[in-house]
């Protein structure tokens, strides 16, 4: 029997469309979107520049935008999202089984509280970890609030290690526990990536190993520690090029570290879905040096999808899932550029087509095919606890 499932989500989101559209071809799907983002809102969004996704995110799938009532319409604020509708789609929508991807928008618990009165079982799917949880007054209110907060979905759907570990730290047992990974669109970017090479010629290609960073130029992600540890590397003898994809407010110092460490480094600013394929393909390993804020790190995702390797600090919520020391990359300290700079050597050293089928591999798991099955499956344990009822 095909699963009628229902799902909110704040906006069209690039990483969810491979998702929707997988669990389009198994199961009854309908998606609700609870914002109409424009190019202005992505750049409040903290992406540094305002534009529009430039691959297609609502296709292969039934959705509806609802109407955003909110005085200040956003999804950055938890009442930036208000969409009461939510209720009277629930309600008419005979589902098997809703998904939300979070609590932080008053939409999500519209949509909980719409769920609980039409008897529809509800999941969460989100991607906390406990490395950025507050401590003090804070993390005490929090701890004594969120097992009460989880205790309002039938299921948990945790996307890696480190997020089944902040659940079950609040008290959600392992029987509504299920996995299902966090994921990008994997065939899109290993074909474009792998177009991209095949077009290189050898000029193309140059002395310089290509150390890529992927996002926003923003503290929390501390990409000066990557322009750090590649002046390191250049002090040593290592030849090495940072390519900097992305824009924020520590483009200008770190263009200016860079001049200082004697680094060569390209700033692409940002770059859209389309083009990203290419600068994976142009590199030999990615780095993303963040703090404990980056909760997953989904551009490690992508250039594993691309074939390359990662390094990441060890406050980054994708490392125990995805980086295997030695095998897909190397994980360092956070903050520490000494330990940085080693980890780079490190993987610059792997050999590159032995490390791509290793990827390939570990990027089967981590797949929208894997993310449906996790959802799917979630569906049919609840659906056959309300038989035994």
């Amino acid at each position: 029997m095909r699963r009628r499932i229902g799902f909110l989500v704040s906006h069209p989101i690039q990483y969810y469309a491979p998702i929707f559209r997988e669990l389009a071809r198994r199961c009854d799907l309908t998606v609700f979107f609870a914002h109409r983002q424009d190019a202005s809102g992505q750049g409040r969004a903290g992406y540094g520049v305002a534009f529009d996704w430039d691959v297609d995110l609502l296709s292969g799938y039934e959705s509806h935008f609802l109407r955003n009532v909110a005085r200040t319409p956003s999804t950055q604020t938890f009442f930036g999202c208000n969409t009461p509708e939510i209720a009277d789609r629930i309600a008419a929508g005979r589902f098997d089984a809703f998904v939300v991807p979070g609590w932080s928008l008053h939409s999500y618990w519209q949509a909980v509280r719409a769920c609980s009165r039409a008897h529809v079982p509800v999941m969460v799917r989100g991607d906390s970890q406990l490395g950025g949880q507050r401590r003090g007054v804070v993390g005490y209110v929090k701890g004594t609030v969120f097992p009460h907060v989880l205790k309002q979905f039938d299921a948990c759907l945790y996307v890696g290690q480190r997020n089944r570990e902040y659940l079950e730290h609040y008290g959600v047992p392992p029987a509504r526990l299920f996995f299902s990974p966090h994921c990008v669109d994997n065939d899109a970017f290993s074909e474009g990536s792998a177009a991209a090479r095949a077009a290189r010629s050898q000029d193309d290609l140059g002395s310089r190993r290509r150390v890529l960073f992927v996002g926003r130029l923003v503290e929390s992600k501390r990409p000066m520690d990557l322009v750090l540890a590649a002046a390191r590397l250049a002090a040593s003898g290592e030849s090495v090029e940072l390519v900097i994809a992305g824009a924020g407010e520590l483009q200008a110092p770190m263009e200016e570290a860079a001049r200082a460490g004697g680094v060569a480094a390209q700033f692409l600013g940002f770059v859209n879905q389309s083009g990203l394929p290419a600068v994976y393909a142009s590199a030999d390993a990615l780095v993303l040096p963040s703090t404990a804020v980056e909760t997953w790190g989904l551009v490690v995702n992508e250039a594993m999808a691309c074939g390359v390797p990662a390094v990441v600090s060890d406050a980054v919520g994708c490392g125990p899932d995805l980086v295997e020391p030695g095998v897909t990359g190397a994980v360092a300290p956070m903050g520490d550029v000494s330990a940085l700079a080693a980890a780079i050597a490190s993987v610059l050293a792997l050999d590159p087509g032995a490390t791509r089928r290793v990827l390939a591999e570990r990027m089967a798991i981590y797949s929208p095919a894997r993310a449906a099955d996790g959802i799917l499956g979630a569906a049919d344990t609840l659906a056959a606890a309300v038989r035994l009822r």
